[in-house]
């Protein structure tokens, strides 16, 4: 069956990645994945978290928030300072973790890096793009305190990106917008890493339970459609 795209199953929407963005953020990346846009910024404190400073811990931390602003879906939502956001906060955790896997935080030194993924326009795929996004604000960021001497080497070990792969009337497709995600039989999320190494993999059966050779169908599609944004992410940066 057509996508309502027009796409080819194992094809993706148009991505565009721009960087610097914000001229208050140490590093700052606006992505838009079809019609899906979230503005990424990484803000650096030089301070670890309280609860590292309790504990006597070496090294810094990497933690991220998201959000969707009010309009950035068809109908008004509410701040997230007004209504809490569940699924807010557990995007928020799943980006924070996505980049502490690349991070090793004794090189970061005694730094805070907070990366802060507002959406302002959804159309599927938002989390997925958040991570694609933010963690170009996270390398420029990095980029800036060994620029600037306060850390002596790159703590970051590899890139990466995330997508999703959903089972859509029946066929495999990758990275679903809102049509196709909302009516899916079968929808994962996947953060992957520049060696094709899998960070986490969310996935759920919304009609029917599915197959282990199912899934390692949709990591196989997912590796290849984040390598893509991984060269994206490396063309912009270069």
């Amino acid at each position: 069956m057509l996508r309502p795209s027009l796409r080819k199953n194992d094809q993706m929407r148009p991505v565009s990645l721009e960087i610097n963005t914000n001229k208050w953020a140490e590093g700052s990346c606006t992505i838009q994945i079809g019609d899906t846009i979230v503005i990424c910024n990484a803000s650096v404190e030089p301070s670890q978290p309280l609860w590292k400073r309790q504990q006597n811990l070496t090294g810094g931390w990497v933690t991220a928030e998201y959000s969707m602003l009010p309009r950035a879906v068809g109908n008004r939502k509410n701040r997230d300072a007004i209504a809490r956001d569940h699924r807010g906060a557990e995007i928020s955790r799943l980006i924070g973790r996505s980049f502490r896997s690349v991070v090793d935080m004794d090189k970061l030194g005694k730094h805070t890096v907070t990366i802060d993924c507002d959406v302002i326009q959804a159309d599927g795929g938002t989390r997925c793009a958040a991570i694609t996004g933010g963690f170009i604000a996270l390398k420029l960021a990095v980029k800036k305190l060994m620029d600037s001497g306060r850390i002596s080497e790159d703590p970051i070990s590899d890139f990466l990106a995330a997508t999703s792969v959903g089972v859509w009337h029946g066929e495999l497709v990758l990275d679903l917008d809102f049509a196709e995600d909302s009516a899916a039989e079968m929808d994962a999320n996947f953060v992957v890493t520049g060696d094709s190494k899998f960070i986490e993999v969310q996935a759920t059966g919304e009609a029917h339970p599915f197959k282990p050779e199912q899934l390692s169908d949709m990591m196989t599609m997912a590796a290849t459609g984040c390598a893509k944004l991984i060269a994206l992410q490396k063309q912009v940066l270069s």
